[in-house]
């Protein structure tokens, strides 16, 4: 296990990047829930981010890709709407405890 951030520096409905053994990586918190994903939309590979550690669409009830829109389930990573609906996102496992957040790797 690799320790990525204190549980405090990822605030509920907010996203965090992260950089973790040269792979780019984001975190998002939902009803208290962390969940991990590798940076890299399904569709073109390319990063998610519209500007460091934002991730998600306006409501923050998604994660958005930047370049082409698609939208993303914050819970399971799956792509609900754009050009790679039916695909999902790479989910990291993680766990949190009271040191905060740790991934697998």
């Amino acid at each position: 296990m690799k320790f990525l951030c204190a549980g405090t520096e990822l605030a509920e409905a907010a996203s965090r990047g992260f950089e973790v053994n040269g792979n780019k990586l984001f975190a998002v918190r939902r009803n208290g829930q962390a969940y991990v994903y590798l940076n890299r939309c399904p569709h073109r590979g390319v990063g998610l981010e519209w500007h460091p550690d934002q991730f998600l669409d306006p409501s923050n009830s998604l994660i958005q890709c930047a370049t082409h829109g698609a939208l993303f389930l914050i819970e399971d990573g799956e792509c609900v709407a754009g050009p790679c609906a039916g695909q999902s996102l790479t989910a990291i496992a993680c766990r949190e405890d009271a040191q905060g957040l740790w991934i697998d790797v």
